[in-house]
């Protein structure tokens, strides 16, 4: 059959089936292309309503412009793009003076912009295991056995930078009342041959700020006594572009002496799509100078220390423009916005007398709400989170960290765009969605799960990928396997 339409639903594209596997045999018109894979993008959730994730779903139009007037930067060519390598520069200025760091001659402060966290976490993870076996190679001592302390309930990305670069990992486990890092706990398990403690500003679980300032007063009087040099790393991913605004008195970062390095998520609280993060160093001296690669091959000589090379420059320039159009004031007044919302969400929540709040409150952690049921019922928090995906809503059901995963918990993330309006709306749908399962025998919830989990079997958008197994039992060295933790949407 020849086809002669013009139109997009009449040409012979409609009636085939997109490209999977291999590349199609010939061309296919733009719009056409765009229409057909905007139609099956239609299945994905709407951002607005997903609040598993604190990844920033929301820029103002003009973010938008400048960086789509940046795709075609490649951000590693310093010589071709100086003016975008010096906006990096100064976005890293910028967040290091927020963070506090050392101006002074002696500590000459250094920083990167990488392509997130994870990233950003990797080479700090990688700078102090290199300073600890340069110290322990000029003593003479054995380095092969290096370890980092941190609380079980870290993102996954620790885990995996402690697996790839062969580091032991040393846990300071959760506790049924107790969610995150506990300091004493933490710097008993510092030894020689630890690298350092990883503090998180801000709890993928429960948004708790952990506290570094007791951890660095414990490992000072540590490393004075046993002669170790023991740094921390604040993994402030989360909460380094809200504790400065909203609780400025808490002391976490560079003003504490054993704190070397910090990492920030531009993406999450600083406000911009995902693909920027930040890693500052307080000193030179705590980024090994072996860990720098001078390269000359596109144009000039350049220093690079990033695990990737090749990135877009957009990211680090719409950085740039939230750090400009907000300023302190700016960011201050969408933080304090959203923890206050954030207050108003669980008291709304515990005045139901259903629910248990498991997150810190107000300017103690972040503008999120973990809870969980206070009572036994025929349904679980899991139930909850799938009743509400028919809502449209995205709430992530998982367990609590390690040695407290017995507790189920639900976990709502209030990004810039969840205003006190939707959070209501939002409140409406949980309050159905509860009474609906509340007139559900045993027997009635049991059928629904059966029936959600073959959906997601059959599901193309909800398929478990054919290598990873439920229970992590192909992974016995991780928390995953030993436990079976869940790892969090971040």
């Amino acid at each position: 059959m020849v086809y002669s339409a013009t139109s997009i639903y009449g040409s012979r594209f409609a009636v085939d089936e997109l490209p999977k596997n291999h590349l199609a045999d010939q061309e296919m018109p733009s719009n056409i292309a765009y229409k057909l894979i905007t139609d099956e993008l239609a299945l994905d959730s709407k951002p607005i309503l997903n609040l598993a994730s604190f990844v920033t779903t929301y820029m103002e139009p003009e973010a938008d412009k400048l960086m789509a007037d940046s795709f075609n930067k490649n951000f590693i060519d310093y010589e071709e793009y100086p003016a975008t390598c010096d906006i990096q520069n100064r976005c890293v200025a910028m967040i290091g003076h927020l963070f506090n760091v050392p101006e002074s001659e002696d500590e000459q402060p250094m920083g990167v912009t990488t392509v997130g966290s994870s990233e950003a976490i990797m080479l700090a993870v990688l700078a102090m295991k290199k300073k600890w076996q340069n110290r322990r190679k000029e003593q003479g001592k054995d380095y092969s056995r290096p370890n980092i302390v941190m609380g079980s309930n870290v993102q996954v990305c620790w885990e995996k930078a402690a697996r790839y670069f062969e580091i032991e990992e040393k846990y300071v486990y959760c506790t049924k009342t107790r969610y995150c890092l506990d300091p004493t706990e933490a710097v008993e398990l510092v030894d020689e041959n630890t690298i350092g403690i990883c503090v998180i500003l801000g709890s993928t679980y429960t948004g708790e700020y952990e506290d570094a300032f007791t951890v660095d007063k414990l490992l000072r009087e540590k490393n004075e006594k046993m002669g170790f040099e023991c740094p921390i790393h604040i993994d402030a991913a989360s909460g380094g572009f809200v504790a400065p605004f909203v609780n400025p008195d808490l002391i976490w970062d560079f003003r504490l002496p054993t704190v070397v390095s910090i990492n920030a998520s531009g993406h999450k609280y600083g406000l911009v799509y995902p693909g920027i993060g930040i890693a500052i160093w307080r000193s030179k001296e705590y980024l090994p100078k072996e860990l720098i690669f001078n390269i000359n091959y596109l144009g000039a000589d350049q220093a690079s220390f990033t695990l990737n090379f090749s990135k877009g420059a957009s990211n680090v320039i719409a950085m740039y423009y939230q750090l400009v159009r907000l300023g302190f004031s700016g960011y201050k007044s969408i933080m304090m916005n959203l923890t206050n919302d954030a207050i108003y969400l669980a008291d709304k929540l515990e005045a139901t007398g259903q629910w248990e709040i498991m997150s810190a409150r107000g300017i103690n952690g972040l503008p999120l709400v973990a809870f969980r049921l206070k009572e036994k019922k025929n349904f679980n928090e899991y139930d909850v989170a799938k009743e509400l995906r028919q809502r449209q809503w995205v709430v992530p059901a998982y367990t609590m960290a390690p040695h407290a995963s017995d507790l189920n918990m639900l976990r709502v993330v209030l990004r810039e765009d969840f205003t006190r309006s939707r959070c209501n709306l939002f409140l409406r749908d949980l309050e159905a969605s509860v009474e609906r399962l509340s007139s559900l025998d045993k027997k009635q919830v049991e059928g629904i799960r059966q029936l959600n989990d073959s959906r997601e079997e059959t599901s193309s958008h909800g398929r478990t990928p054919h290598h990873q197994d439920k229970k992590g039992a192909k992974h016995a060295h991780s928390l995953q396997g030993k436990f079976g933790k869940s790892h969090n949407v971040c």
